[in-house]
């Protein structure tokens, strides 16, 4: 029997259902670490059911930074209205806004990075190390690397959580569908900077 403490203490820490947390803390055998991979697991499978849902309703959310120097506009979607409201998914939304504002992303999903950019980019860091020595299939394994890389860089969703680097974004978003039932889709963000 998993004390109701620990249940309580597992759902502080993740907002997810005093049910689920029961059920990831019976299958982690009562250990609170293990429970919270398990829910994470779980997370990202609810998710994947989601994602083919439509996500017609949502939010416009923005953030300001104290100098007024950056900026961030963030459309993000569920699926319905009462969500939309919600203080988890306008909390998601600030989360974002703020990872956009600190991280720079430019793209989304590294699905939406135009081959072109990919191709210049991959050209720069041939130029690189054309001079270095390295025998072909080292300088194309470094160059993948390398694409790899700054593909991580340029996608939110590939990126480190800022708040916790154990987690990407899209696990974050996850998460977050998990709560709250719905599918969560990003249209777009736009950053300024001067």
């Amino acid at each position: 029997m998993i004390d109701i403490d620990l249940i309580k203490q597992l759902r502080k820490e993740t907002g997810i259902s005093l049910a689920e947390c029961k059920r990831a803390l019976e299958e982690a055998r009562g250990d609170l670490e293990r429970a919270k991979e398990i829910l994470r697991k779980w997370g990202q499978e609810v998710a994947g059911k989601k994602a083919e849902r439509e996500a017609k309703e949502g939010i416009v959310d923005s953030y300001l930074h104290l100098n007024k120097r950056i900026g961030v506009l963030l459309d993000i979607r569920c699926e319905s209205d009462f969500v939309a409201k919600s203080p988890d998914f306008q909390k998601l939304a600030h989360e974002l806004c703020l990872q956009i504002a600190a991280m720079k992303p430019l793209f989304v999903k590294e699905d939406d990075i135009p081959k072109e950019i990919i191709a210049k980019e991959k050209e720069i860091y041939k130029e690189q190390l054309k001079d270095s020595g390295k025998t072909h299939k080292i300088i194309d394994e470094i160059l993948e690397g390398k694409l790899e890389k700054y593909k991580k860089e340029i996608s939110l969703f590939s990126q480190l959580w800022i708040k916790d680097e154990a987690r990407t974004v899209k696990n974050l978003i996850d998460e977050y569908i998990a709560k709250v039932g719905e599918n969560i889709v990003i249209k777009k963000f736009t950053r300024y900077e001067i």
